[in-house]
C-alpha cells in the first residue's frame, strides 16, 4: 500500500471537515467492536479510531479509562482485537486507525504488529507514549513498509521547533490536542484555545489538523474546524454508548453532524 493510496490521505484530500469517532475496543461488550465500526460508517463518520484497551493510559480521561477497564475485563487483548478485524475490509471502507500506548505492541513486536495491521487493512497508528525522536529513529521505516500512517500529537506547550519537526516526519494528520490535560468533554473552547488553533493554523504546517479533546457536540465541533480540518470525539461517544448502548449510534453522529 503507497502513501497516496492511504485511505487517510485519501479522506484528507475531500473539500469537507473531517469528523472521526474513537471508542475503545471491546466496550461495553467484547464482540461490540465490528457493529460499532459498521454503524460509525453507515452514519457518515469519516475516520475511525479503535482504542486498544491498556492497563495504564496516560492520556485517557475518567470516560475513556473506565471503558478501557472494562474491556480489559471483558477479555480485550491485541489478539482478540486483531481476530475481530480480520474480515473488516469486507464490510467497511473508511480510514480505521488503531489508538494504543506502545507496550502492548512492543510485547507483540513491532515489525509483526505493523505487519497484522497491513493485512487486515489498518491505516494509521496513534500512540501517544512512543517519543518521536524513537520512532523516527527507531520504528519510521518498518511503519512506512507496511503503508501505517504514524499520527503525532502536539498540546497548546509543544514548541514551534517541536511541531515542524513532527510536521516534517509526518505523512497524514497531527493530532491537535486543545488542551494540556486528559481527554474528556467540554462545553465551549476559551480564548487560550482559540488562540492556540490561530498558531497552528498560522505555521502553515505541510500535514493538515485534526484536533481532538473536549469535543462533545455541533458547537465545539464547529469551533475546532474552523481552524483545523477535523475534529475527534471520544469521551462524548464512550458516554453515549454506555447510556444508551450501540443501537442508538445514529442519534450521537445527528447531534454532531446537524
Amino acid at each position: 500500500m503507497t502513501e497516496e493510496m492511504n485511505r487517510i490521505n485519501q479522506k484528507l484530500k475531500k473539500d469537507k471537515k473531517l469528523l472521526s469517532i474513537y471508542f475503545t475496543a471491546g466496550y461495553p461488550n467484547i464482540n461490540d467492536t465490528v457493529s460499532i465500526i459498521k454503524d460509525l460508517e453507515k452514519n457518515d463518520v469519516d475516520m475511525i479510531e479503535i482504542g486498544l484497551p491498556f492497563s495504564d493510559p496516560l492520556a485517557d480521561g475518567p470516560t475513556i479509562q473506565a471503558s478501557s477497564t472494562q474491556a480489559l475485563k471483558n477479555g480485550m487483548t491485541t489478539e482478540v482485537l486483531f481476530t475481530q478485524l480480520k474480515d473488516i475490509r469486507k464490510s467497511v471502507n473508511i480510514p480505521l486507525i488503531i489508538m494504543g500506548y506502545f507496550n502492548p505492541m512492543f510485547q507483540y513486536g513491532v515489525e509483526a504488529f505493523c505487519e497484522k495491521c497491513q493485512e487486515i487493512g489498518i491505516d494509521g497508528l496513534i500512540i501517544p507514549d512512543l517519543p518521536v525522536d524513537v520512532y523516527h529513529e527507531k520504528y519510521q521505516a518498518i511503519f512506512e513498509k507496511y503503508g501505517l500512517i504514524n499520527v503525532f500529537l502536539i498540546t497548546p506547550q509543544t514548541s514551534d521547533d517541536r511541531i515542524r519537526y513532527i510536521d516534517s516526519i509526518s505523512n497524514g494528520f497531527i493530532y491537535m490536542v486543545s488542551s494540556a490535560s486528559t481527554t474528556g468533554a467540554q462545553s465551549g473552547f476559551g480564548e487560550e484555545q482559540t488562540q492556540y488553533f490561530e498558531r497552528i493554523a498560522k505555521m502553515n504546517l505541510n500535514n493538515p489538523q485534526i484536533v481532538g479533546f473536549g469535543i462533545s457536540n455541533n458547537e465545539t465541533f464547529t469551533q475546532a474546524t474552523q481552524y483545523a480540518k477535523g475534529a475527534i470525539i471520544g469521551s462524548a461517544f464512550v458516554k453515549h454508548v454506555t447510556n444508551k448502548g450501540i443501537n442508538s449510534i445514529d442519534d450521537f453522529t445527528k447531534t454532531i453532524l446537524n
